[in-house]
């Protein structure tokens, strides 16, 4: 059933009162209204009228010379109004055809654009730009459930990525913590607290049965947030002399280098979990750091509207959502293999 709309002229006796009377059309009834001529008729003119020839506008479009002169009668046809003027095999724009043919292009032109921009966008990679541990522990087991997973493209950054959209050739940045930045949409994504973690066969060597024997074992430091000394005051153990243990550039080396046998690595709860289900690393104790948002996810502002860019920020908040590690969620859970300070 066709929807109607009513529509008051101006200068109308307002005698009644319509509640529910629209007076705009909506978007059904103007397509119901739009009447467009041959789309074949369109194009074969406006080559022609570009070209300024009907054998060049027959080469351009594979067909024959005859063929486009038809479309063009055609269109002539539909809009009762002559397009050129034709003296034997020459033809010449009429006023109205030059003002028509002008708008066409214009018209023909960002169609071409938006097609090929619809068409790129099934192929074109995704490009996200994040740490090297998000990206290995957290980022890459999960990619097989995200729809253009095998579309995506991973760079990483020793340090805080950059959300410089204008070089950092990236489509989405996961950034360290959620400081603001100017033009930047920053979408908060994981909250988390730290707890030291070890390899099962470095615990039993070094004998760790409560959060003071950490005071005498190898310890990973990490330069760009060191949390040790949180650590120990939360336990309310006096910090040993630090640092003991090698020092590195960011959390990820300094869980690797746990992971490795090499000591004892405070690690983020939110990033370590599949590793500590894998049985790799095992949690030390209860006590934790405050938790506070570790990654967000950020883009351009100008394309907070990308279809691509939306569907990766819903599809990962809900994978942090799903595992208890999103930035509004509880912040840190029990994992089983944890031992309690003492």
């Amino acid at each position: 059933m066709r929807r109607s709309t009513l529509v008051f002229e101006r200068g109308a006796p307002a005698m009644y009162s319509f509640p529910h009377v629209v007076t705009r059309f909506d978007p059904e009834t103007r397509a119901l209204m739009r009447k467009l001529p041959p789309f074949a008729a369109v194009r074969a003119f406006e080559a022609a009228a570009r070209l300024g020839s009907i054998k060049k506008a027959s080469e351009e479009l594979c067909l024959t010379a005859s063929a486009v002169s038809h479309q063009v009668r055609a269109l002539e046809e539909y809009l009762d109004t002559s397009l050129f003027r034709r003296a034997g095999n020459r033809v010449d724009l009429t006023l109205t055809g030059r003002a028509y043919a002008g708008k066409l292009t214009t018209l023909l032109d960002a169609f071409d654009e938006t097609s090929r921009s619809v068409k790129e966008v099934g192929r074109k990679p995704f490009r996200v730009h994040c740490t090297p541990g998000f990206a290995a522990r957290w980022l890459v087991p999960r990619l097989d459930r995200l729809a253009f997973g095998n579309r995506v493209r991973i760079s990483v950054s020793n340090g805080a990525p950059s959300t410089d959209f204008t070089s950092n050739a990236a489509d989405v940045v996961i950034q360290w913590a959620d400081q603001a930045v100017s033009g930047v949409v920053t979408e908060p994504l994981m909250r988390s607290a730290r707890y030291p973690v070890a390899s099962p066969s470095f615990i039993r060597s070094e004998g760790l049965h409560e959060s003071g024997d950490l005071c005498r074992t190898t310890l990973m430091h990490d330069e760009t947030m060191d949390a040790w000394g949180e650590w120990f005051e939360a336990a309310g153990i006096d910090p040993p002399i630090f640092p003991r243990g090698p020092t590195f550039p960011n959390c990820e080396l300094a869980t690797t280098a746990a992971e490795q046998g090499q000591g004892v690595a405070l690690a983020y709860d939110a990033v370590v979990r599949s590793t500590l289900e894998s049985g790799a690393l095992v949690r030390l104790f209860d006590t934790v750091t405050m938790p506070f948002v570790i990654y967000s996810v950020a883009y351009a502002a100008s394309r907070k509207d990308d279809p691509m860019v939306r569907e990766f920020s819903q599809w990962i908040h809900g994978e942090a959502e799903a595992e208890g590690t999103a930035a509004n969620a509880v912040p840190v859970r029990e994992l089983s293999g944890g031992r309690r300070s003492r």
